[in-house]
């Protein structure tokens, strides 16, 4: 059974106003006190927590699990752990992708984030967003490759399903993922075409290195990658979650989705080429739908109903999911975004309920700390 993993990335906000915090620096020292070790400001051995582009964030990554119950366990202690150490600065953890209020982010110091800030100028200033990147485990850079020529059409789904950033700069954005739409600034990413071996992938990432326009292969930013780090696929497309169960649901559909696009790849399927053009389109409308209008069928590429979208991916992957043992926990999972609403949906209610962005902003830190997946 393959081992996945999830990165977590998460607002710090006044735990009263729900604006965000430029804490990261005293929230990555408290972690650093917890364990022992002076404070470094950018993570250490023992704990979790890592830093991310702005001050305003903290990320954490999970450690490689088998089961999904250990990932849901996983998921649940580092966002307590990254919520304890905010609390020693002064601040709130909250799942949100984007802030609803307004705010001017700051760059982390350092000549790595110097770089980008001088190179993509407000496109990295501005770039106050929290995703969620699932990592699966690979045999090989040529299964990994095989895997992402096969899964780009159903990655739209996950950016729908996951979606949970409706706001921006104090207003109502009209996506229900903001979050991807200025990630996607950025030049590097976004799908690619079909790559069809590791040597191609490679030349590929080696020659958009050379332009010089990137500054190093961690700014390879395609909808999913072959990680440079881990022997792993990472899947890049979602928001990070408000309630901690979804990261898990995710996780499971994208473990069952490189699995099923492998043992494709082994029986000698080709890949379907769909165009970029049409990829881009389909993460647009996920982006701006999410589960609360069309989407783009990774099948046909027309419009249809965001539930018999999500549908058509769990049936796509069904027979992995009940190997694994995670259908029960998959379909009971889908069953509750579709009826109560991903994190977008639930943001926009918030603000209907209560009436102020920084009610959403509280209410969402609450949900983040005492969900449980």
């Amino acid at each position: 059974m393959r081992s996945v993993g999830v990165e977590e990335e998460l607002l710090l906000v006044h735990a009263c106003s729900g604006e965000p915090l430029a804490l990261a620096g005293a929230v990555l020292a408290a972690a650093d006190r917890s364990v022992g070790r002076q404070p470094r400001g950018d993570g250490a051995p023992g704990h979790a927590l890592e830093k991310e582009l702005q001050k305003e964030q903290v990320e954490f990554a999970t450690k490689p699990v088998t089961e999904m119950g250990e990932l849901g366990d996983e998921v649940t202690r580092c966002r307590a752990e990254a919520g304890r150490h905010a609390a020693s600065a002064g601040a709130l953890v909250a799942a949100l992708a984007t802030s609803p209020l307004p705010a001017q982010p700051s760059l982390k110091p350092g000549k790595r984030y110097a770089w980008l800030g001088e190179q993509f100028g407000l496109t990295a200033q501005e770039q106050l967003t929290c995703g969620c990147h699932v990592h699966v485990s690979v045999e090989s850079d040529e299964e990994g490759v095989a895997v992402l020529d096969r899964i780009q059409p159903w990655l739209s789904v996950l950016t729908a399903m996951s979606a949970n950033s409706p706001f921006w700069q104090g207003q109502d954005s009209k996506y229900a993922s903001y979050r991807s739409r200025v990630w996607n600034r950025l030049p590097s990413a976004g799908p690619m075409d079909v790559f069809g071996s590791a040597d191609r992938y490679h030349e590929q990432v080696g020659a958009m290195l050379d332009t010089g326009v990137l500054r190093d292969e961690g700014m390879i930013y395609f909808d999913a990658r072959l990680s440079a780090t881990y022997p792993t696929v990472e899947v890049r497309v979602a928001d990070v979650c408000l309630e901690a169960s979804t990261p898990v649901l995710l996780a499971a559909l994208v473990r069952a989705l490189v699995e099923t696009a492998a043992r494709s790849w082994r029986g000698g399927d080709p890949p379907s080429r769909v165009s970029t053009d049409l990829l881009r389109l389909a993460a647009w409308l996920a982006g701006r739908s999410g589960l609360d209008g069309p989407l783009l069928h990774p099948g046909t590429m027309r419009k249809a109903p965001a539930a018999e979208v999500v549908q058509a991916l769990y049936a796509h992957v069904r027979e992995v999911l009940v190997e694994c043992g995670d259908d029960e926990r998959v379909r009971g999972g889908i069953a509750g975004l579709l009826e109560g609403g991903n994190g977008a949906r639930i943001q926009r209610e918030l603000l209907r309920t209560h009436g102020s962005l920084t009610s959403v902003v509280t209410h969402c830190a609450r949900i983040t700390s005492d969900s449980r997946a």
